[in-house]
């Protein structure tokens, strides 16, 4: 069997941040950053894990491998080798070479990309297959159990599904999805604060873990109830009084939040790019002041956006405490919005960002064989 490349994009969330692990709504679109895995076969039955990218490398037997994270980046490839044996599949053994174009810590999936792009070199290196959505479903599940982050499907599912030109309009309940295309002449400036994150603990469990408390507290009024997706903003402020003031916060950014998913959606269909603006300075104040995962230089990345040409919204993206912004800008303004709010956010913090100009992109795929 020949070496083969095997990609999948990060990506950018355009609107509905934490509301994927509540059974909402999201609107990602996969970006042409990509994680790239070189699959060869590997003498004996062992597993090998490398990357010029890191410092530690892996190899074992594929039958006395970890069963739990060891702390070291190959475990987002480890946590898929494990739920691919969980559920039956007979893996081959493979050397994997792992190389990343998308940032680490910037909020833009580069644990999914990698996670994606090694399940399809781990599938195909098998004989077997599997739909690109249930693909998605197992990356979330190696994440969620075997790295510890308590992810929602979002990213997973942009990373195996994007299209080029196309946000992703995803219910994360049923994963029914649409396909919507972004109006021509728009670019997505994504901007990196250079302040890295972290999903593994500590706060993002925590934000889970409080919208998993307002269910279980609203549930006695509203016993039908599965996830904050099946409350509306009526019903949660009728009982504002029966929850703490953060459970009550958390729960109302998640439930607007839905809502506002579903309003930018249309107006992306209706070429309302200064309607999806505003939904994202919404977005954006509402993680800020009632979910309480953005940051001193995430505020400044938005604030400085709003006063740029050409920018018809800001917001920050990812999971929070860190990361990147995106500003959705008229392509005429993109390379001038780019330099600009470089220089001024580079005045204001003393930090020099990364900025990348993307389009939406499509999501995983091989890429092709490789010469021995």
């Amino acid at each position: 069997m020949e070496p083969t490349i095997f990609s999948a994009p990060g990506r950018v969330n355009l609107i509905g941040e934490h509301t994927d692990y509540n059974d909402g709504f999201v609107m990602p679109s996969a970006i042409a950053l990509r994680t790239r895995v070189t699959a060869t076969p590997h003498p004996g039955c062992k597993l090998s894990i490398r990357s010029q990218q890191f410092p530690e490398n892996f190899e074992a037997d594929l039958n006395r491998l970890p069963q739990k994270a060891t702390g070291a980046w190959y475990d987002y490839v480890l946590g898929v080798v494990r739920a691919l044996q969980q559920r039956g599949h007979a893996l081959r053994p493979a050397s994997l070479s792992v190389e990343s174009e998308v940032p680490i810590g910037a909020g833009l999936s580069s644990s999914a990309a990698i996670e994606v792009a090694s399940a399809l070199a781990l599938i195909h290196f098998s004989d077997t297959s599997l739909p690109l959505v249930e693909i998605a479903k197992l990356c979330q599940h190696a994440e969620n159990n075997f790295i510890g982050a308590r992810v929602g499907i979002m990213d997973q599912f942009v990373s195996c599904l994007g299209k080029a030109g196309h946000a992703l309009l995803l219910d994360c309940r049923s994963l029914d999805y649409e396909l919507v295309p972004i109006p021509e002449g728009v670019r997505l400036v994504v901007c990196n604060t250079m302040v890295k994150h972290t999903h593994a603990g500590g706060e993002y469990n925590r934000r889970r873990e409080e919208c998993e408390q307002g269910v279980r507290m609203l549930a006695r009024w509203y016993p039908a109830i599965r996830a904050l997706r099946d409350l509306s903003i009526e019903q949660l402020l009728r009982h504002a009084n029966d929850l703490s003031e953060i459970v009550f916060r958390r729960c109302r950014h998640v439930i607007e939040e839905n809502q506002r998913v579903q309003d930018a959606a249309a107006r992306l269909r209706g070429n309302d790019l200064a309607g999806f603006g505003e939904l994202m300075r919404q977005s954006h104040r509402s993680l800020r002041d009632l979910y309480q995962v953005s940051c001193r230089e995430l505020d400044i990345m938005v604030d400085l956006a709003g006063n740029l040409p050409g920018c018809y919204g800001a917001r920050m993206t990812g999971g929070g405490f860190g990361g990147c912004t995106i500003n959705l800008v008229r392509e005429t303004d993109a390379d001038a919005f780019a330099a600009r709010i470089a220089d001024r956010y580079r005045q204001a913090t003393g930090i020099k960002p990364d900025i990348y100009i993307c389009s939406a992109a499509d999501g995983a795929k091989v890429e092709s064989n490789v010469a021995r």
